[in-house]
Formats: structure tokens, sequence, C-alpha cells
């Protein structure tokens, strides 16, 4: 995909038939059962979306083929594409039983999810944006297509950026660089995910970009001499051995160039790695034969060999990466095969890549651990909002490390013991009393590191704990203990609400002090005032009418009071079903209770009970 925001079609825009002629033309993979459904679905775009423009003044339909033209580009199956051109047909009035009956359940499906992504209110400085994003998630895990779709219609939107006003500009980047770029580097889409950094620092740092941009084409010349000496050298020492190699030299994408003036403080101009090498071979040995050519070539630079073949990345990216000294400057070059550059181009894309007459075999299970791990994350997402674990885990780095047995277990950057013990079973989880790294004992709260052999010891005596809840990284441990806590220790849910009614209080929030219980249980409010100009501060106490309480109307129904907000005569009040612990009482304004997500189904009519009909 070429980074431009140029016109992807010569035909004249303001026919379609034409448009449509010209993409088959570039498309030739597909077969004539398949241009008939893509057919149909443009027909059925056109003649809905008639002379309506969008706001750049160019044809509303225009926009969609480009879309499906970015998926065709990685050969991508008929129902994709056409989800992709009707993937705005909901604008028009165009029923679901419609879609359905023209189109299929399946695509039908698809085109609802995506315009259930694309509108999500995504608003990178606002708590919207967690929702966004996990609902996101969910979506996703229906059909790998569909975030295809999504990635297409957000690159073809940031392509043609120029035609939003400023602040669209700066918000539609800064959506790509959160959440899309990468979304598509986790999916292995490395050209994506490039060009959506490259577009996104052009809006969101125009004048670094045109800086970077200066520097890279100015030393050009210099650097395609330099290149061209490193290319020849590989050939001949390749050419000896005796091996068919395909070498590209590129400079960085801008962004990654960026990234590094940052983290080094340099200007651009001053950064001497801009340069790579790419060596494309047939075979993973001949990977390795590389390696050993090119540092017999040049001196290799210490700690920069990373070897991805033997441990890909979670995204299924193979590679080895080595940098070396060449005429006293660092060069970068990365060694792979062609299937594996193919994999790393287009990631998760790459498993559409078009097999004829099986559209059922698309996608190769084993590669699409990320699609399993949203499904999980479907699973696991309880009330609990542990979004911040989900998202480290979506988008954060990961280690690998080993059971005694040798079997490799995936988890993110930080993650402990806890966590390991819980990826191989629940039960391992709850009875970790120790660990081992290596043959060493570790703490249970340090990190793990990558490659280290872990061993678990147990006890039948241990359980969870509140503090391993602290430590955990991973949202499946995080829920399991969170939930043995809420089922075996009943003050556990006590201290979250105090916790909470602590951080309100420290926020200037009037709190109370007292016991929870039933019916008559004694409370007294203290209620702390700011001490004025030499008075001293005072606690007062308040007396209180012992009073029970009604649940619709009746006397005999179990009740809690919330610790986070002590209810007490005459406030008013509100109560919820809770799960375990019959209803519980809320003061009508108290923060937590506002926050009780399904609130609305769960409330139930409660009043002081005090002899008259009172509430």
């Amino acid at each position: 995909m070429g980074m431009s925001s140029e016109k992807v079609f010569d035909s004249d825009i303001k026919n379609p038939a034409a448009l449509l002629e010209e993409f088959f033309s570039k498309h030739e993979y597909l077969s004539p059962e398949e241009k008939e459904a893509v057919s149909q679905a443009w027909t059925l775009l056109v003649t809905k979306a008639g002379d309506r423009v969008r706001e750049c003044g160019k044809p509303y339909y225009l926009h969609p083929l480009r879309v499906a033209n970015i998926l065709a580009e990685s050969k991508l199956d008929s129902p994709t594409l056409v989800a992709a051109i009707l993937h705005t047909i909901l604008d028009f009035n165009v029923t679901e039983e419609e879609l359905k009956n023209q189109f299929g359940e399946n695509v039908c499906n698809i085109i609802l999810t995506v315009n259930k992504i694309l509108n999500l209110p995504i608003n990178t400085k606002t708590m919207h944006q967690s929702d966004a994003i996990r609902n996101m998630l969910f979506a996703m895990c229906d059909d790998a297509r569909i975030i295809l779709i999504t990635l297409a219609d957000r690159l073809d939107r940031i392509r043609n950026i120029k035609n939003f006003t400023a602040a669209d500009q700066h918000m539609i980047a800064s959506a790509v660089i959160e959440i899309w770029a990468p979304l598509a580097d986790r999916l292995g889409m490395q050209a994506e995910k490039n060009e959506f950094e490259d577009l996104s620092l052009k809006y969101t740092n125009p004048a670094v970009f045109q800086q970077i941009k200066a520097i890279v084409s100015q030393k050009k010349d210099e650097r395609s001499s330099y290149l061209e000496k490193a290319v020849n050298s590989i050939y001949k020492s390749a050419d000896k051995m005796g091996m068919k190699i395909e070498i590209q030299s590129r400079a960085k994408h801008f962004y990654s160039i960026y990234q590094k003036m940052r983290k080094r403080n340099k200007e651009a101009g001053e950064l001497f790695d801009l340069l790579a090498l790419r060596i494309l071979c047939n075979t993973p040995a001949e990977c390795y034969t590389l390696v050993g050519i090119v540092h017999g070539l040049w001196k290799p630079l210490d700690g920069r060999f990373k070897d991805y073949i033997a441990m890909p990345k979670a995204n299924g990216y193979q590679s080895l990466h080595t940098t070396v000294m060449c005429e006293g400057k660092p060069l970068e070059i990365q060694i792979r095969t062609h299937d594996m550059h193919n994999m790393a181009e287009h990631g998760i894309a790459s498993h559409w890549l078009y097999k004829k007459g099986s559209s059922r075999e698309l996608i190769e299970e084993d590669r699409l651990a990320i699609y399993n791990k949203l499904q999980q994350f479907k699973d696991s997402l309880t009330e609990g909002n542990n979004f911040e674990t989900l998202k480290n885990e979506l988008l954060g780095d990961e280690i690998y490390v080993f059971t005694p047995k040798g079997d490799v277990k995936k988890l993110p950057m930080g993650a402990t013991a806890i966590d390991f013990a819980y990826s191989i079973h629940s039960a391992i989880g709850e009875k970790i009393i120790a660990a081992k790294a290596d043959g060493k004992i570790i703490p249970l709260s340090k990190a793990l590191q990558n490659t280290q052999i872990i061993e678990v010891i147990t006890n039948p005596q241990a359980h969870p704990t509140e503090a391993q809840l602290k430590l955990v990284k991973t949202s499946k441990a995080h829920q399991k203990i969170h939930s043995w806590l809420m089922a075996n220790d009943p003050t556990f849910s006590e201290r979250l609400a105090l916790k909470a009614e602590e951080a309100a209080a420290a926020q200037g929030i009037e709190g109370t002090v007292g016991t929870a219980g039933t019916g008559g249980t004694h409370f007294s409010r203290v209620k702390k005032s700011r001490p004025k100009k030499g008075k001293q501060e005072i606690t007062e106490q308040k007396p209180r009418k012992k009073c029970g309480i009604l649940v619709q109307g009746e006397r005999r129904v179990l009740y809690n009071i919330a610790q986070c907000c002590h209810p007490e005569y005459p406030d008013l009040i509100a109560g919820y079903v809770t799960r375990t612990k019959g209803v519980s009482i809320h003061r009508a304004d108290c923060l937590i209770y506002q926050r009780i997500p399904q609130k609305e189904e769960r409330s139930v009519e409660v009043a002081w009970d005090d002899g008259h009909d009172q509430q």
C-alpha cells in the first residue's frame, strides 16, 4: 500500500460503471461468481447514494470502493469486499432484512459490527475511550474480517485526511496512534502500521515530519551509493554459497526515526541508523547462514542481534535482526524468508491470501492466537473494570517463559509467577505459595524475565489473597482471584467499598464511620468541617433514630447497609439486589451506587420503616 492520498482510480469518478471495471482489472484473482457478488453490492450502493457527495465534494460511493481496494490488495475473499463496499450502507435506510436476503447473514453481521465500531465515540482523552476500545474488542471477536475492514476504513480516512478541518485532523491522527496503529501492529500488519504512524505524525507534528522528510531526501544520493556497496558485497557472498536471495534497501519509516530522535534526544541529522537492508531468502536455514555471512563482512554491534525466528513475536512476526558497523556507520539488517516477509507485511490479512475453491480454509487456526485471545477477553470481562489490564495485554509487550517440560507460555511484560501459574491452570494459580526461576526461588512479586524456566510450588492449604490481586498483570489471574475473594472472603467487598469511601473522603466528600449490619445497627456520622482560622476542628456526633428498612413494602427481607455511604434515617435511600447479600441500601446520591452496572434492572423500592409511609 503506497503512502498517498492521491487518487486510487484513473476512471472518471462520476462514472460508477467505469470505476467498477477498473477495480476488477486491478484484481484479477476474483472468480466470475465473486465479481457478480461485488457488482451487486456496488449497484446497491450507487443506487442508494445517488448524487450524494461527501464534505470533500467527491461522490459518496468513492470511499467504500477505495476501502474495498485496500483489502483486495491483500487478495481478500468476496464476502469481505462486499461488506467493505456496503460498510456505510446503513446511512441510506437499508434494512438488515434486505441485506440478509441479498448478501447472506454473515455479510450482514460484518456490516452491522463495522458500523458499531466506526461509530464509537473515539475521543482519546476521555473515559469514553476505554469503553470504545472495550466494545471494539467485543465486536472484533466474532470475525477477523471485521477488523480488517475497520483498519482499511481508517487507513483510507487518514490518507484523505486533508479534506477534514484542522481539529478533526488532529483527532483522527491521535486516534490512529492510540488505537489503530497498535492494533495493526498486534495483527502483524507492518505495512499498514508504518503507514498509519507516518501519516499520523504528519498531522500531529507537521514540523518534525517535514524536517525528517527533508533530511531523508537530502542524504538520498550519499545513502544510495553506501547501500549499493553493502548490497553488492552480500549478493557476492551469497552467490558463492549458491543461495538465491533478494535484497531490499530502504530508509526507516518516518515515525520510527521520530521515536529514535525522542529516545536519544538527537536531531534526525545526527542519527546514522536511518538505513536498513532486508534480505529475503527461501528457508529458515538460509536465514542463519546469511547472518554468518553478514557478520563475516562487518563487525556486529553488541546486543543488537535478535532472533524472532526461534522466538516469534505474539503477532506471528518472524525475522532475524542484526546491526553491523559498515564504513563507520551502523547498518540495520533484517533477514527472513519470503513467507515470513508476507506474514510480516500483511499479518492477519495474509491468512486470507486467496486459495481457489476453498474459501472455508481461509484461516490457519494456529496462527490466530490473537483471535483466541480476543475470544477469552469476551469471557473474562466481568463487572470489575479490569480494562487497564486488558489494554496492557492487548497493546503492551510480551515475554516468553517456559514450563519445566519446555512448553512456552506467553505473558505480558511485568507478569509474575502468579500470572504464570494461572496461565497453566486456575487450580494451580489458587494453590501457589512459591516459585523458582531457572532453579532459584524468586519472590512472587518479582516480574518474570524472558526465556526463564518457571517452576511453581503449591500447597493444598493455600488460597488466593488480596495481596496477590495487586501483583498480577493478566486479566485471567485478576478475574479468578477477584471472583475467589468475592465468593470466599466476606469482608473483601466491604473493604473495596471502604477504599472507595476513603478515596471520596480524600476529595472532600463527607464520610461516615460505623459497622454494617441489619436493621438497628448504630451508626454515628463523623462530619469533618475545615476549621476556620483560630478555631479547633470539631467532630460532631449526631444521635440517630433506630430504623429498619422496608423492601417493596415488606419488613422481613434480608438487606445490608452499604459501607460506602452509610445511609441513615431520614436520608433519601435507594436499594438494589446484590448477588449474595440480599438488598444493598445506599444513599440515593451515593457515587458508588450511581456507578453500579445494570443498576436499573436490579433496583428495588426501599423506604425507612419508621411507622410512616415515607421515602
